[in-house]
Order: C-alpha cells, then structure tokens, then sequence
C-alpha cells in the first residue's frame, strides 16, 4: 500500500469516526499529493504521448509524498510561529491539531545530537575547512538526501551553520 493509498484509507476512516480535523488535514493533504502529480503529469506529457504510459508515470512514489507532506509540516510550524507572534492562541492551537495529524505520515525524526553528529562526520567525510560560506551549500547538498524527511530542513542549516563557524 502506497502512502497515498493510506491517507486515502486515512480520511475514510476520520469520516467514519466523525474527527473533523483529522477529515479536513488529510483532504488538504489528498489535494496537495494530487496538485504535486498534476504538475509532474504536465511535465511529462511534453516528451510522452501514450495516455496510459502517462497516467502511471506521472504517480508520485512514496518519496514524493513525503515531500509534499513534509512541505505541509513546514507550512504548519511556520504558520504556529506567525500566530504566536500575534497573540493568536487560538490559531496556534488550530495548527497544533493539524500538525499533530501531518507528522503520523512522516518516518520518525531524528533528534538534535543526531543531526550534529552526520553533519560533524560529513564534514570530515568531505573534507570541509570551517568558515567558507560556499561549504555550507556543499554540506547542505550532502546531507540532506540522507535525512529528507527524517529532519526539519531549517534544524538541519542551523546546525550545519554552527558547525562551520
């Protein structure tokens, strides 16, 4: 069962159990996974002609559903922190709730220590003198293939910026 598939299965079962948030994250979420395959439809119907061909091809994999999912948390956190600096409680609460229900989805996230440690041995690894601000790109590059999904981007470049100081 593909991750789409299980969202799919997800939203029945929230409707089922009458939790409206749970229906509501999980259709916006449907929704971004189907914008995400309109797009990769789109660019592939430029070089494939067979309709069938493009129909499976353009089906994101389970990789591609972790990204769109985790776009969506970073939505979230970003819309918590805006919210909080307003004195919108309720809001903050609000996308609480909807994170909460996004980060079943995502593999489970590694902690701080963890992140500093690959990002202290791919330093070694690459070879990478402290300081450069061209470094940072390179490590970032190295690292986040590994961790996508597993580790907020933004923790990731905070801790690879700490690093190279």
């Amino acid at each position: 069962m593909t991750l789409k598939e299980k969202i799919q299965a997800e939203v029945k079962k929230a409707m089922l159990e009458k939790n409206a948030v749970g229906v509501l994250v999980l259709r916006m979420l449907l929704a971004s996974i189907l914008n995400k395959e309109k797009e990769k439809r789109a660019k592939l119907s430029k070089d494939e002609k067979d309709i069938a061909k493009l129909e499976q091809l353009s089906k994101i994999n389970d990789e591609e559903a972790l990204e769109v999912i985790s776009s969506e948390v970073k939505k979230r956190k970003d819309s918590i922190e805006q919210f909080a600096q307003g004195g919108r409680s309720d809001l903050v609460e609000k996308e609480k709730k909807e994170l909460e229900v996004l980060m079943k989805y995502l593999p489970e996230q590694i902690s701080e220590d963890e992140i500093r440690k690959i990002v202290k041995d791919k330093i070694e690894e690459l070879n990478i003198s402290t300081g450069k601000s061209e470094a940072a790109g390179k490590l970032m590059g190295a690292i986040m293939p590994q961790l996508k999904g597993k580790a907020d981007g933004s923790l990731v470049s905070k801790i690879v910026s700490e690093e190279l100081k």
